[in-house]
Formats: C-alpha cells, structure tokens, sequence
C-alpha cells in the first residue's frame, strides 16, 4: 500500500459501542422521553404523537429517544460525522454469561500506544428483543 491508500483509509473509521443498561425505575424514564419529545421543537406532530406512544411503557423506545451517540463524537476535534445508526432493544441479561463477556483486543497494543488507544473489539451478541433503531444524518437529524 502506498501513502495515498493508506490516507483514504483512514479517512473513516467506525466506531462501535454496546452498552447495557438496568433500568432501575421505568417510570422516571419514561417521564424524561416524554419530557424530550415534548420539548424537541424540530419534532413534527404526527412524529410528535407517534414517539409519544412509543416511548409510553417501553423502556427501550424511551431510551432510544433520550441517548443520542451523536453528542458523543459532536464535540471531538478533527472529526466530522458522516453517518449514525442506533438502536435499542429489551434483552435477558446474565452478567455471567458467556455471550456477555467483552472480547480481548483484536490487536496487541503497542508498548508505545497509551491504553485505551487501539483497535478493539467489546462488542457482545445479546439475546433477540424488540429492537428500536434510530438513524441520523450528518445535520443531527434523525
């Protein structure tokens, strides 16, 4: 590979991130979606309604609604979003579980390399739920 290729492809990088949550008390998260949907001033009405009713007795819809991974990379400098895709679903959790271990790094680090840095892979299939997928363009808008 030369030098071109190698910048072109390092252009993009993807980051993925899994997290699983408790929901310690449902209805407090439901009050903060509705309170989000309410107040999000970009929302038409009939989406207005339809996240509304949504997000009403799903813990994982109100979710949906309220983490936005966007905030995450908005505020990195030298970096400029290109796309974004989340999801949200319901799952039986065993913390004890094989297929709740966080795999090992795909790569050593170097020894030079801070920790934290490098590729890595923590990404765990959970079981199937009722998944809830949101998708935002470059402009924030979802």
């Amino acid at each position: 590979m030369n030098g071109e290729e190698d910048s072109a492809s390092a252009r993009h990088v993807r980051l993925q991130v899994e997290l699983v949550l408790e929901v310690a008390d449902p209805e407090q998260l439901g009050r903060a979606a509705l309170d989000h949907i309410r107040g999000d001033e970009l929302m038409p009405d009939e989406e207005r309604g339809h996240a509304t009713a949504a997000v009403t007795g799903d813990p994982a819809e109100a979710l949906a609604y309220l983490v936005d991974p966007i905030d995450l990379v908005s505020a990195v400098p030298g970096v400029q979003l290109a796309q974004a895709s989340w999801s949200s679903e319901t799952v039986d959790y065993d913390p004890d579980a094989e297929q709740w271990q966080f795999e090992e790094l795909d790569e050593p680090l170097d020894e030079d390399e801070p920790p934290g840095l490098g590729t890595a892979s923590s990404a765990a299939p959970g079981p199937a739920g009722a998944a809830r997928d949101r998708s935002a363009d470059p402009a924030g808008g979802r």
